[in-house]
């Protein structure tokens, strides 16, 4: 994120705050980094395919160029809650700089937007989370570090080892990591963290008018070797944290908790047979639900046949782990098989009797191509459906049922529930380009409609916001009327961006969760554009004030 004027700073940059560790990458410029540069430019080329599209850097999904400070008395047509109280912050890929070749929605530096509101009225802003890689391209004026759109057949292993002879000659200082930070955002121990699942998490500061300033890196003191998920789970009733990281080498998933206080404890091993993609996993009230789907890491296949560096097995069955959550080791782990699926996302998990269940969004033979933007059509293909799986401890069986049609993602709950049996998932209505069209409200007490071809309402489909031709939203993150479980589950308000394609303009919207009304309770109108991005997170006012002391 953007310097801010120094009388706003509770640290100036590159100060350590509270075991935060201050970022200070050391790049060089000079001949040999001209060198590399006239190599990787003649690679490009004599190998790089310029004719290919690259649909995500254009359109909506274009990055805005721009950070914005403090935009303050936007126009509200409705009401804000006393409730919506906070800050509503969403992270997503906007590069900096144009790639030196290909280029995958994945790639873009991590910026968040965000929207303070209080009192009634809301204040826009948007910050670079100022990661080492970006500070570094900064110090360059240009795209420096490897893209995963480059990461496609003989050509892709030379733009790997480009980096690497980077790094080695030190040319870029790849000790801080060399992640965007543009996936996810969570809260926890006072500290919001912006995440993404190649790297360590860098803390976030949202300052008293709202605006957004990166502190460092957290490394839990030291304890943090390995990656660190952008889908960690905090438990709502401890205040712990579970995540895990995964990896190109043995153990290729570690495990960890953080307790309340913000402590890592030691590194649970996961066994598995390859190296794989896991997005996400999930806990509940006694477990935590590995996901060892073949989405393999398989460099070899990248240069052989032209592919991703993630390639998926339709031959392999989907197997999911279950390990009790405060586990030392995985020897207790017990393994589920299902039919071949990929998931990027679940909604949320639960014991039940003899049972574990999982709540899930569940996608048929992914293609990472998908959302590289090379290969447009073959998202008309796309199928992500809302699952339940169970997983049975005494018997060793799993099963499942289809919740929904295609396709749904960004599956989100009442997380006062995280863990804990709920009734409600709030899911995102995909189109045919991965934008999403409408916001769902699933009923997960009520049978899904057989015959249905499209999502709309009936059977457990209890309600659909649907954005109309040419608009389309983000995930939608519930905020309720009363924090905890005391109240209704769904009493209270969904919460999202949406983008209008027919005046290019960008607002937030605030519907009634309980019941989904086509007209929204608030319409916020921001000052510009908000290009589509991933993952979002409600700050609650009292998490401000706490985060306010670092």
């Amino acid at each position: 994120m953007a310097d801010v004027e120094t009388e706003k700073l509770v640290k100036p940059e590159g100060i350590p705050t509270k075991g935060i560790v201050a970022v200070n990458p050391k790049p060089n410029k000079g001949v040999t980094s001209k060198l590399i540069d006239w190599f990787e430019s003649l690679i490009v080329k004599l190998m790089y395919d310029s004719s290919q599209p690259h649909h995500y850097p254009s359109g909506n999904f274009a990055p805005a160029r721009d950070e914005t400070p403090p935009t303050v008395d936007l126009p509200v047509i409705g009401f804000l809650p006393e409730c919506l109280d906070g800050e509503f912050v969403r992270v997503g890929p906007n590069p900096k700089f144009a790639p030196v070749a290909g280029y995958h929605w994945f790639d873009g530096d991590g910026m968040v937007h965000g929207i303070r509101i209080k009192d009634g009225k809301a204040t826009y802003v948007s910050r670079y989370v100022r990661t080492s890689r970006l500070k570094q391209e900064e110090y360059f004026g240009a795209s420096k570090f490897r893209k995963i759109g480059d990461l496609k057949g003989f050509f892709g292993l030379l733009m790997v080892n480009m980096q690497m002879l980077r790094a080695k000659l030190k040319v870029l200082d790849v000790s801080y990591g060399t992640g965007t930070a543009n996936t996810a955002l969570v809260y926890h121990h006072g500290k919001l963290l912006a995440l993404s699942e190649e790297d360590k998490p860098y803390v976030l500061k949202v300052l008293e008018d709202g605006d957004l300033q990166t502190l460092g890196m957290l490394d839990y003191d030291k304890r943090l070797s390995h990656s660190f998920t952008a889908h960690p789970k905090v438990d709502p009733i401890t205040g712990e944290m579970f995540t895990f990281g995964y990896a190109d080498t043995p153990p290729y998933i570690t495990y960890r908790v953080i307790s309340k206080d913000g402590f890592m404890h030691d590194p649970v091993p996961i066994t598995i047979s390859d190296p794989i993609m896991m997005h996400d996993f999930a806990i509940t009230e006694n477990y935590a639900i590995f996901m060892d789907l073949p989405l393999y890491f398989r460099p070899k296949e990248m240069v052989k046949d032209k592919k991703l560096l993630f390639t998926f097995d339709a031959t392999k069955k989907a197997r999911f782990g279950v390990l009790p959550r405060f586990a030392k080791d995985d020897l207790l782990i017990k393994w589920f098989e299902l039919p071949n699926c990929f998931i990027f996302h679940n909604a949320n998990a639960w014991e039940e009797e003899d049972e574990v269940v999982l709540i899930t969004c569940r996608l048929q033979n992914p293609d990472l191509d998908m959302v590289s933007g090379e290969v447009k059509e073959k998202l008309g293909n796309f199928s992500n459906e809302l699952y339940e799986m169970r997983f049975n401890m005494n018997t060793g069986l799993a099963t499942q049922k289809k919740l929904s049609e295609s396709a749904v993602e960004f599956p989100r709950v009442n997380e006062s529930y995280t863990g804990r049996k709920q009734r409600y998932v709030y899911g995102t209505r995909i189109d045919g380009i991965a934008t999403v069209t409408g916001i769902v409200k699933f009923d997960l007490h009520a049978e899904p409609e057989s015959g249905k071809k499209i999502i709309e309402v009936g059977g457990n489909v209890e309600g659909l916001y649907d954005l109309g031709p040419g608009r389309f939203g983000s995930e939608a993150i519930y905020v309720p009327k009363v924090p905890g479980v005391t109240s209704e589950e769904d009493d209270g308000y969904l919460i999202f961006f949406v983008h209008d394609e027919n005046t290019g303009k960008s607002a937030v919207h605030v519907i009634d969760a309980k019941t989904m009304s086509p007209d929204p309770v608030a319409v916020v109108d921001l000052p510009h554009r908000v290009p589509y991005g991933f993952h979002a997170l409600f700050v609650t006012e009292e998490q401000l004030q706490e985060q306010a002391k670092l």
